[in-house]
């Protein structure tokens, strides 16, 4: 049987930023959720990073998590990596003997001077293993959450100096963005400004967090001033549970049904993101770097 083999995250990443477009990546929560997103990296030739995040980890765990999406992603034809998300210090120690090829540390909840430390030491590691690190500076607020936004912020100058002296590959950002959609919340655009500074000042790829709910316009400017990683799971979540809704809302279905169309509906919403991002079509580019 085909095995597929996981991509190289850093000649993903190096391909975007000198093509100008951004790679997309999005959490997995089950067998269906995991093969909507291969399946649409398939049908559009997208190179994909597939995370273990935030939600599945209390649920799952790491490794049986990083099983499952290995297990499906050896057998499809795309070009993925296996990443963790938000990863504690215990998390990414495990995930690195696994074998995932990407990993974010989320240090951002530590005073600066702390978060530096422990950020260093974990490149140190990881990069023994051969894996980049990306790294979180500044507060991404959760949806619902009452936001100062000029507090939330990843300022400029102390990315300068996370970046030069933990030696991160990727820099997660926080410029006007939430983890969710507020559906009720007042418009508050991203700070495009702010994005082309820090990239200025830290000379590296851009990461944005919370990318469900962000306009075309947006995106295309982001992209546009330094980032080349976003991260999208709710928008991805809620057309799964419309499939699901739609099917239970005809009486009473097989689970199978729900689940199948929910995975259908997903491939088409993830599909639409990475044709938004550029990356549709670049995953033979990627592979032939």
């Amino acid at each position: 049987m085909k095995i597929n083999l996981q991509s190289d995250p850093r000649q993903i990443i190096e391909e975007a930023r000198r093509g100008g477009y951004a790679v997309g990546a999005y959490n997995m929560h089950n067998e269906e959720t995991c093969e909507a997103l291969l399946w649409a990296a398939e049908r559009v030739d997208s190179p994909i990073f597939m995370q273990v995040g935030r939600a599945i980890i209390p649920h799952m765990g790491v490794e049986r998590a990083y099983e499952l999406t290995r297990r499906i992603a050896e057998r499809s034809n795309a070009k993925y990596v296996i990443h963790l998300d938000h990863g504690s210090w215990d998390e990414v120690m495990l995930a690195l003997k696994l074998g995932f090829t990407s990993v974010m540390y989320d240090g951002a909840h530590l005073p600066f001077e702390e978060n530096i430390e422990t950020t260093r030491k974990v490149v140190e590691i990881a990069h023994a293993f051969g894996v980049p690190v990306e790294a979180e500076l500044g507060k991404i607020p959760d949806a619902g959450e009452n936001v100062d936004w000029e507090a939330y912020y990843t300022d400029v100058e102390e990315a300068r100096r996370f970046v030069a002296e933990t030696g991160i590959d990727y820099l997660a950002i926080s410029v006007g963005i939430v983890h969710g959609v507020i559906p009720d919340m007042p418009e508050k655009p991203i700070n495009i400004q702010r994005i082309r500074e820090i990239k200025a000042a830290t000379g590296i790829p851009l990461v944005l967090h919370g990318a469900s709910g962000l306009t075309d316009r947006e995106i295309q400017e982001a992209k546009a001033a330094g980032v080349h990683k976003f991260n999208a799971d709710t928008d991805l979540r809620h057309a799964f549970r419309a499939g699901l809704e739609a099917v239970f809302a005809q009486g009473d279905r097989q689970l199978e049904d729900a689940m199948a169309e929910g995975r259908a509906r997903m491939v088409e919403a993830t599909i639409q993101k990475m044709q938004q991002y550029g990356c549709a079509g670049k995953a033979a580019e990627a592979q032939a770097a």
